[in-house]
């Protein structure tokens, strides 16, 4: 495809930067808009399990903390709507959403699985992990000592945030306009790390399906 037809399908904002950091080699800009797209898809199946794994272990936590399997469902009234979290109690929100999204079929394992990584994420949050005594902690049985709920809770957050740039389809190979994947490679580690501090025995099943640094190393060399 010509780069000025591909330009009007992409559009001209998204791939200037492209155009920038490839000094306004059209060839060059398109072959590396296709390695992100490249790049992106290799994070997509490390992210999309470390995020069932997360979100199951800390069903798991919390199904026994509560003593409820349908913690879920019940701590709408408790937890979740502790004084402290006024007014717009936003994890007890979410479930609502959740059940009428649902219409009918609530149950607590769909609910579960209905919640976003965000919900997840956010029980590291300060406000909510105290109403849980953090016992969420112990999703990370091999930790090592010095790492604490807000180590974990800043992971989280870089993690989710360059989970939703993949999701929405935005640019992961730049710093400014500079192609530059330290920030991928970062995060790879940040979620081996949780990974391997949830259950080193994890890694058996993700290592086959991460073809992250072979293609990483592929745009680097356009």
């Amino acid at each position: 495809m010509e780069f000025e037809a591909f330009e009007i399908f992409v559009s001209k904002p998204r791939l200037a930067r492209y155009l920038i950091s490839c000094s306004n080699s059209q060839g060059r800009a398109m072959k590396l808009y296709a390695a992100n797209i490249r790049v992106a898809q290799a994070f997509y199946p490390i992210l999309n399990l470390f995020e069932i794994f997360l979100r199951n272990e800390i069903n798991e936590k919390l199904s026994n903390y509560f003593d409820d399997q349908a913690w879920i469902i019940n701590q709408k009234g408790g937890f979740m709507s502790d004084s402290s979290l006024g007014p717009k109690y936003w994890l007890k929100t979410q479930i609502v959403k959740a059940e009428i999204n649902l219409k009918g079929k609530v149950a607590a394992g769909n609910l579960i699985a209905e919640q976003t990584f965000g919900f997840w994420t956010s029980l590291f949050e300060p406000r909510h992990y105290k109403l849980m005594s953090g016992v969420i902690i112990k999703c990370f049985p091999n930790k090592p000592r010095f790492v604490n709920r807000n180590s974990i809770a800043v992971s989280l957050k870089d993690i989710r945030e360059f989970r939703n740039r993949i999701y929405h389809n935005e640019a992961i190979c730049f710093i400014g306009t500079t192609i530059d994947f330290t920030q991928a490679i970062k995060i790879k580690k940040e979620l081996y790390d949780l990974l391997v501090w949830m259950n080193a025995n994890l890694m058996d099943f993700v290592y086959p399906f991460d073809s992250i640094d072979s293609e990483i190393e592929n745009a680097l060399s356009i």
